[in-house]
Order: structure tokens, then C-alpha cells, then sequence
């Protein structure tokens, strides 16, 4: 898509490539900065049980999961009718645009702000314009969730300490 390797964690496989502010990457470095001072760790590009994939996946420290879409676009903003599948699969949801992006469009009923937080970023940093909800998940959900996430964050860092095994592994 667009250039980028999405094989085994896309991004992991684009880790380190040059970053133009008001992409999705120099959005989402901005947003794990943001999240990093509140205490949130996440991933990048996290695949859910549903067949979609989450643009940002986070675990705050009371075990909430959070999930941000990256809009970049006001065509992609528009022309997403799918972004709804997410909301079965975290506690709180948040959009994120680049710097310049017309917030106002985050008001339509249509995009839920009763229901959606809004982060606005940059590759450096990033700030909460709107606060997310919290919406609970079931705790069996949650649970399961969380099992995927360590696993999957486990996979990534054992593809960074051996990148050669998991290239062998993921070939066969």
C-alpha cells in the first residue's frame, strides 16, 4: 500500500523510513509520544479479529484498550463507513488528523463525538483536542484483546532481536 511493506507488522517492516510531516507515520509517532507521557503504550498497524486494522492499538495502565484512526484526508474522513467495526474491539476511541486538518468536520453526528475522542498531531508531538469516553468492554473481550496485543508485541520485538528467524518462519 502506498510504497510501504505490508507483510509481517507492516510497520515494523517500515520502522526508520523518512517521515513528511501530515502522513500517517509522522501521525502516529506524534500520538505514541503523546500517550507515552500518560502512561499508554501501543502499536502501530494492529490487526483485529474482524479482519480490520487498527491504525493505533494502546493499553492504558488500568488495562483499558485504546484505538486511534488516522485520517490524513478529509476524502479518507468522508469515505470511511467501516470505522464503526472498531468500536467492538476497545474502551475508547479517538480519531487523529494531522496539524491543519478541519476539526469541525469531527462534529457530524455521523462521526460520533459523543462517543470518539480527537487527537491532533505531528512527527513530534501530539495533543487531546477532545477527550475520549470510556465505553467498557466485556471482560471477556477484554481479556482476549489483551492476550493478542502482548503476543502480538512479543512477536514484533522477537522480530527485531532476530529478523532473519522470523523472515525463515514466516516463509514456510
Amino acid at each position: 500500500m502506498n510504497g510501504h511493506n505490508m507483510g509481517l507488522d507492516g510497520y515494523l517492516a517500515n520502522a526508520g523510513n523518512p517521515m513528511a510531516d501530515g502522513t500517517a507515520g509522522a501521525v502516529t509517532r506524534g500520538i505514541m509520544r503523546l500517550f507515552h507521557r500518560h502512561d499508554i503504550f501501543g502499536m502501530a498497524e494492529v490487526p483485529l479479529p474482524n479482519g480490520r486494522r487498527a491504525d493505533v492499538m494502546a493499553v492504558d495502565g488500568k488495562g483499558h484498550i485504546l484505538i486511534v484512526e488516522i485520517k490524513c484526508s478529509r476524502q479518507d474522513l468522508l469515505g470511511d463507513a467501516k470505522w464503526t467495526d472498531y468500536l467492538d474491539f476497545c474502551d475508547r476511541y479517538f480519531w487523529a488528523v494531522p496539524a491543519g486538518f478541519d476539526l469541525m468536520l469531527f462534529e457530524g453526528e455521523n462521526l460520533l463525538p459523543g462517543r470518539t475522542g480527537l487527537i491532533c498531531a505531528d512527527q513530534y508531538d501530539a495533543e487531546i483536542i477532545r477527550p475520549a469516553p470510556t465505553q467498557p468492554l466485556a471482560a471477556a473481550r477484554r481479556k482476549a484483546e489483551i492476550l493478542r496485543f502482548g503476543r502480538r508485541a512479543s512477536r514484533r520485538l522477537m522480530a527485531m532481536a532476530d529478523p532473519d528467524y522470523i523472515r525463515e518462519f514466516t516463509a514456510t
